[in-house]
């Protein structure tokens, strides 16, 4: 399988939508799934905005069209009646075949998820070809129990779509870089699944996003690993 990782820098707009589009048809002819980051329709630090920049499912119809070419893995903040999700979006062959609404919402320091999004409940997986998959989305892989749920799945891949500020600056490299790699090595192995992690980059309200998406493989190897900092989209063959 042909697999780009969209390592963008998405605004606090609806515009996102459009960049995301373009990125998608530049893409479709030489990859057969192309993975976002947590809320890249959306931008992260919604706060208030999120009553009026939150989408509708329909709203986003371009999206089932495109991926009759090609798998598109994008997050978003959804609308649900008057709740607000935090979720992952799996289109395949003009329909969305899965959602997943982040289950576990930080809202300590920096984080204040809790106060806007109503958390998911569920982990589920869905069959794509002969491909089992499970989608997760940041904070979801820090519990325990979560890495229990995805085992009983017994995925062949895992996405995980993540927003993550740099914190922690060491002279060797970044605190949360080192967690948050050997937090995906570790549910690869124990899930014996290809896991693809896909971090945003950019800025938003002070906050700096870090970047270095990679894919890793069944043996918890990372393979393939894009830079930090920096917007990249690219494609590998898993």
């Amino acid at each position: 399988m042909r697999v780009t990782l969209a390592q963008i820098a998405p605004k606090l707009s609806r515009k996102n939508l459009d960049d995301i589009k373009e990125l998608i048809i530049g893409v479709r002819d030489s990859s057969q799934l192309i993975v976002f980051p947590e809320l890249s329709l959306s931008g992260y630090m919604l706060q208030d905005k999120l009553v009026e920049d939150a989408w509708n499912l329909e709203e986003l119809n371009e999206l089932k069209n495109l991926s009759m070419e090609i798998d598109i893995v994008v997050g978003a903040a959804l609308k649900e009646g008057e709740n607000f999700r935090n979720a992952a979006l799996y289109f395949s062959h003009g329909k969305l075949v899965s959602i997943h609404n982040k289950v576990y919402l930080p809202n300590y320091g920096m984080f204040e998820e809790a106060r806007y999004f109503k958390s998911g409940e569920i982990f589920e997986s869905f069959l794509i070809g002969d491909n089992r998959i499970s989608m997760v989305v940041c904070e979801d892989l820090w519990h325990q129990n979560v890495h229990n749920d995805l085992i009983k799945q017994n995925p062949d891949i895992i996405l995980a779509l993540v927003a993550s500020p740099a914190r922690g600056f060491m002279d060797e490299g970044l605190e949360i870089e080192d967690k948050w790699y050997d937090i995906i090595q570790t549910v690869a192995k124990e899930c014996k699944a290809n896991l693809i992690f896909v971090n945003r980059v950019g800025f938003e309200d002070g906050l700096g996003f870090w970047g270095g998406s990679c894919i890793v493989d069944k043996n918890g190897t990372i393979i393939h690993k894009l830079e930090k900092f920096n917007k990249d989209i690219k494609t590998f063959n898993i």
